[in-house]
Formats: structure tokens, C-alpha cells, sequence
């Protein structure tokens, strides 16, 4: 039986790192053969195999799939598709700016994941098969790139002068 606390956390994680796989891929597909779309051909696949990573570990523990959190990252996920699009403000470089702001943000989040793990793996053996380390250094590595995509779109979605791109 999996401890109840942790499947409880990995399924809201794992709701989390659906939306953001699915946000990444967004991103990616509205910017090809742009430097944010480059940016997004690296960092998309990662994020997919992060959750990838997220999915097997909680197979190893034993958890299971809240169908719940899943649905609801789901619908969250195609209802952000409008706000991301610019479709309710009208103004698609602040969609792209919000839609990589949410992405950080939730790489920060997968980020405070491993890291949360980590402190934690002496007492889940399954934890020890994850190397940890690596995944948040990518994470850091994922967030760090994000951010600079995320300032450059603030500079077009937020500033008095916009940019056209």
C-alpha cells in the first residue's frame, strides 16, 4: 500500500507536469522557426520525459493515477489555450508572455518536487532508483532558459513600445 501523503503529492504533481507537457508543446507549435520556438524544441521533449520520470516513480511506489487531478489539468489546460492564444485580451504577445510565465512557474514547481523528494528518499527505497540529482539540475537548467524567453516576451507583451516580431 502506497503511503497516502506522498501518492496525494506526486498526483498533484503529476496533474501539474500533464498541464505543463501539454503547455510546452504549445508553445512550441505556435513558434516554429522562431529563437522561442528553438528554445521550445529543447525544452519540450525534456518536460514530457520529466513526466515521464514522474509517471514511473509512482509506479515503482505503487500509487496510482487520480483520474480527478488528471481531468482537471486537462480541462484547465485546453481553457488556457484561449488566454494563452491572446483570444481574451486581444493582444497575442501577452499570451505567449503568459503562457511562458505559467510554464516557469511550473517548472519551479517540479523543481521544489525533486528537490522535496530528495530529502525524503531514505525513507521511500523506490526513490533511490531516480536520480534526483540530475533532474534538478535539469529543472534549474529548464527554469533558467524559460526565464530569459519569459523577460524577452514581457520587453513585447508589457512594454509601451511593442515590438514586432
Amino acid at each position: 500500500m502506497p503511503d497516502k501523503a506522498m501518492n496525494v503529492y506526486l498526483n498533484d504533481h503529476l496533474a501539474g507536469a500533464m498541464l505543463g507537457s501539454d503547455l510546452a508543446e504549445q508553445i512550441r507549435s505556435r513558434n516554429e522557426s522562431t529563437p522561442l520556438g528553438e528554445v521550445m524544441e529543447l525544452l519540450a521533449p525534456q518536460i514530457e520525459e520529466d513526466r515521464q520520470t514522474l509517471i514511473a516513480l509512482m509506479r515503482s511506489m505503487d500509487g496510482s493515477k487520480n483520474p480527478v487531478k488528471q481531468a482537471g489539468a486537462w480541462v484547465t489546460e485546453k481553457a488556457s489555450r484561449l488566454k494563452f492564444l491572446g483570444l481574451s485580451s486581444g493582444e497575442p504577445e501577452l499570451g505567449t508572455f503568459m503562457a511562458l510565465e505559467s510554464l516557469a512557474l511550473g517548472v519551479q514547481g517540479k523543481l521544489a518536487l525533486w528537490k522535496a523528494l530528495k530529502e525524503v528518499t531514505d525513507q521511500h527505497p523506490a526513490i533511490a532508483s531516480v536520480n534526483l540529482d540530475e533532474l534538478i539540475d535539469r529543472a534549474a537548467a529548464q527554469h533558467d532558459l524559460l526565464e530569459r524567453e519569459r523577460l524577452t516576451a514581457s520587453v513585447r507583451a508589457l512594454g509601451s513600445v511593442r515590438v514586432a516580431t
